[in-house]
């Protein structure tokens, strides 16, 4: 369980750092250039390490059912919405909706047994705590109206 925690947090960090590094080529780029190269050097750099550690075999793919390499397909929405929630909030702020929309979607599905996941009981509690999380961004995002809305008040002199 430590080490799904540990892998879970770093995977928590990478996102992060990878959606500054996303909105920073964007700078530069146009949002689908910066997809195509950060999902490009994606594909590199998982291509190479699989081959590494894997060789041939990581090629095998029996029993996948074919709409499952579909997901390919939604990291490009993924990396894609994610350039341009950045564009328009700050980190923070886009990252927070970002985990609070994935514990809200893991929460439905696993309650529902979506895509063949194992059926997991809902219960009010774990929707009260993504409702906290919720409401914590809600506190996060006063914050910066009411400074915003104090120093648009403040006498010029």
């Amino acid at each position: 369980m430590i080490t799904g925690i540990l892998l879970a947090s770093l995977a928590g960090l990478l996102v992060s750092v990878q959606t500054v590094f996303n909105s920073k080529v964007n700078v530069y780029n146009n949002s689908w250039s910066t997809t195509t190269l950060v999902l490009g050097m994606g594909f590199l750099a998982s291509f190479l390490l699989g081959f590494i550690t894997q060789g041939s075999s990581m090629f095998n793919l029996e029993g996948l059912k074919l709409w499952y390499i579909f997901s390919g397909l939604i990291g490009v929405g993924v990396v894609f919405c994610l350039v341009h929630a950045m564009k328009n909030l700050d980190p923070t702020f886009a990252i927070s909706i970002v985990v609070t929309a994935q514990l809200g979607t893991a929460l439905l599905w696993d309650s529902l047994g979506v895509l063949g996941l194992e059926k997991i009981p809902f219960s009010w509690n774990k929707l009260l705590g993504v409702m906290i999380i919720v409401l914590g961004i809600v506190v996060f995002k006063l914050g910066d109206f009411r400074r915003d809305h104090i120093k648009n008040q403040a006498p010029s002199a």
